[in-house]
């Protein structure tokens, strides 16, 4: 059997074309960027012990399973983060929220932030990685989600501070920046189903998405330098809301900010400079 070979028979089944691209890639042991090189070298011969291993990846896709869970890593805004199930896969559409985070915080010397709900450790870290010089935390209230984030840490040599907490319960600050990207979906969603292999813990926030949402934002001001900001990433429809609850919390400056599919997708205010 050839490469190609294998790749034809994972389309057959209903593998997506770049999920088996990155499994294959990995049971070859080359990295998720290696996708010309396949391409270069699809008449190579698969080892029968590397195409069993490649069935069952599929199989395993097939039924759900997340590529980062099966492959262990994902790259998130540049960098190859190790990812595991006690984490939430890091989403493309979260490095809208990176980004403006970097432009809240643009001008300042040694910022501090904190991270709330930072699972892997993915926006923590993207902002560690662009700005060396500030001060941030990283708090999640999974001991394992902590583990991970550390880990991922560690291995790409960025510093930040980790504790384990609910949400800002704990959390001194005063902060220049607060992000997160807590969970956001509705308890009785239909879409849960497909993300049964992520952390539901992770994932849903009661009856309308909202529940966590609404303790960040309440509990921020306290939290926040004046002129601070406070950054969230939410759901598709639910902008309107997490701005009412932003304006009712006293912030100013709110605006919402869309991904690169044109979703509104992450909202956010400032503290007033008095007040």
């Amino acid at each position: 059997m050839t490469l190609a070979d294998a790749l034809r028979q994972a389309a057959a089944q209903g593998v997506a074309r770049i999920d088996a691209h990155l499994l294959l890639l990995h049971v070859l042991g080359r990295p998720g960027s290696d996708r010309a090189w396949l391409l270069a070298h699809d008449d190579d011969a698969l080892a029968p012990a590397a195409a069993e291993s490649f069935r069952v990846l599929c199989d395993r896709r097939l039924a759900g399973e997340p590529v980062a869970y099966l492959t262990g890593r994902k790259e998130f805004f540049g960098m190859e983060l190790a990812i595991d199930p006690r984490v939430l896969v890091p989403r493309p559409e979260t490095e809208t929220l990176v980004e403006w985070a970097l432009q809240a915080i643009e001008g300042l010397r040694g910022p501090r932030i904190v991270d709330l709900g930072t699972g892997s450790g993915a926006i923590a870290l993207a902002l560690a990685s662009r700005r060396p010089d500030a001060r941030i935390e990283a708090v999640d209230a999974s001991a394992g989600a902590l583990e991970a984030a550390g880990g991922n840490a560690r291995r790409l040599g960025l510093a930040v501070q980790l504790s384990q907490g609910d949400w800002l319960d704990g959390c001194e600050g005063p902060y220049d920046l607060v992000v997160s990207n807590p969970p956001y979906v509705r308890a009785g969603d239909e879409h849960l189903a497909a993300l049964a292999h992520e952390p539901l813990q992770a994932l849903a926030a009661g009856a309308d998405g909202l529940d966590d949402l609404r303790r960040i934002i309440v509990a921020a001001p306290a939290r926040l330098v004046p002129g601070g900001w406070l950054l969230l990433e939410h759901g598709w429809d639910q902008a309107e809301a997490v701005r009412a609850l932003l304006q009712g919390a006293g912030f100013g400056d709110i605006e919402t900010r869309k991904d690169l599919a044109g979703i509104d997708r992450c909202s956010g205010g400032r503290r007033p400079e008095r007040g």
